[in-house]
């Protein structure tokens, strides 16, 4: 996974806290990243329909859904993409042992195992939803997010 799911999780952690829609420099600076490379990821999530732009003065993102509808996959897809992590290259028929194609009808133990573990993945993180993320740094750190709203609204 590129940083820039973990970059997204926390921007929509903090957008699942906050009131107003945030601008994308007050994020950047507020994980000590680049405005440039957050700005692109958080065009990914718009176009991906996870969050939205809000033009004018006040503007920023928001959510574009509650924080319960979004996924950590969603985000993941969002930014990474739907390839699989895991891409066989069919090594089986390389090399000087190397099986023919028609010996290769189905996938070998190897693919099986990685497509195994790509389903789990895939599933646990659908079965974790921003507002799951967000409980779960109030738990690790009770108030976090006061401090993050306070920091948000001096900005």
């Amino acid at each position: 996974m590129s940083a820039g799911v973990e970059w997204g999780l926390h921007c929509c952690a903090v957008l699942s806290a906050s009131e107003a829609p945030v601008p994308v420099a007050q994020l950047a600076e507020l994980h000590g990243v680049s405005k440039t490379y957050l700005a692109k990821h958080m065009q990914a999530l718009s176009k991906a329909n996870i969050i939205a732009a809000v033009e004018g003065r006040d503007g920023g993102y928001r959510l574009s859904r509650r924080p319960e509808d979004i996924t950590v996959y969603d985000v993941v897809r969002a930014i990474d993409g739907p390839e699989r992590a895991f891409r066989c290259t069919e090594i089986r028929q390389q090399g000087p042992l190397a099986s023919p194609p028609e010996a290769c009808t189905t996938p070998c133990g190897i693919a099986k195992v990685m497509a195994r573990a790509e389903i789990a993945w895939r599933d646990s993180l659908r079965g974790v939803s921003i507002a799951d993320l967000a409980a779960s740094v109030d738990d690790a750190t009770p108030g976090a997010w006061d401090g993050v709203r306070g920091w948000l609204s001096a900005g």
